[in-house]
């Protein structure tokens, strides 16, 4: 009897472990980073990607403020506001399976900030990738003025401002709601414990981020342009440098940092448990 009551202790013990492994937290400051190149590579790697990132999605944005200026017999249709959404959503796709495996394929600092807040990089890691993202998104979007001189000027230059009708509380809630859905998914997609647990289905994780950028794009572009991206709409800003532009740039800032910030808590401290987990640390040490 007393066998079988160890076996099935034994059991349980078995089944209670876990069948996955966290990452340790990384450390707030690392200076040691600063000498290793993986860091200067991770950072070289988000610069390009944000660079194409913007270069193609703001062409396609331009492009489509062309058509209607245009004789319908010299055109095919457009993409539409559909096509734009797809653009940016598989660019995302595409560009963080590239670069996932380097840098993690952030290519935003909304998502940079809510993964140094989950402790996933470190501080010195993160303000070098959101540098870096900003410097890209500039010369991408330089790229597109350079090439398309004639009609970036005249055509909003991928300048994300509010619509028509809605006030800029509405545009930030729209930007925090935006962001909240794309850094939730970022984190559900890329949790060890899902990885673990589902592996019987694959789930390549840029593919819901993609998606996740779609329809974030389908519901907001009518309100904001979309931003959810601090890099994508400051390159704008910087190479269009509209009175507008600038008036409401803050809205592109302060709404995705909101919304990474309650998606990381969210994740970590609801979904994750991770606030009591650290309450039953503190008390096994008091």
């Amino acid at each position: 009897m007393t066998k079988e009551v160890e076996a099935v202790h034994e059991q349980a013990a078995e089944y209670s472990r876990k069948d996955y492994t966290d990452p340790p937290p990384a450390p707030l400051i690392d200076f040691e980073e600063l000498t290793k190149w993986s860091l200067y590579r991770a950072v070289i790697a988000d610069f390009i990607a944000t660079l194409l990132f913007l270069y193609i999605t703001v062409l396609i944005v331009i492009g489509y403020n062309i058509k209607p200026m245009l004789k319908p017999a010299s055109v095919c249709g457009g993409v539409g506001l559909l096509g734009i959404a797809w653009a940016f959503g598989g660019m995302i796709f595409v560009l963080v399976y590239c670069t996932a495996g380097i840098s993690g394929g952030h290519i935003n600092p909304a998502v940079t900030f809510g993964l140094f807040l989950a402790r996933k990089v470190s501080l010195i890691r993160a303000v070098l990738y959101m540098v870096a993202q900003c410097l890209g998104a500039i010369c991408g979007v330089g790229f597109v003025k350079a090439f398309q001189s004639a009609y970036y000027n005249r055509y909003g230059g991928g300048v994300n401002v509010m619509a028509p009708g809605h006030t800029k509380g509405v545009g930030l809630a729209a930007e925090i709601i935006g962001t909240f859905v794309l850094v939730y998914v970022v984190f559900s997609a890329t949790d060890p414990k899902r990885s673990a647990r589902d592996s019987h289905v694959p789930v390549l994780a840029p593919l819901p981020i993609g998606f996740a950028v779609f329809m974030v794009h389908l519901a907001t572009i009518p309100i904001t342009g979309t931003g959810i991206n601090p890099a994508r709409s400051f390159g704008a800003a910087v190479i269009f440098n509209g009175d507008k532009a600038w008036d409401e740039h803050w809205i592109f800032w302060v709404g995705p940092f909101i919304g990474a910030f309650i998606a990381a808590v969210y994740h970590q401290y609801i979904l994750r448990a991770g606030a009591i987990k650290a309450l039953g640390s503190f008390r096994s040490n008091a």
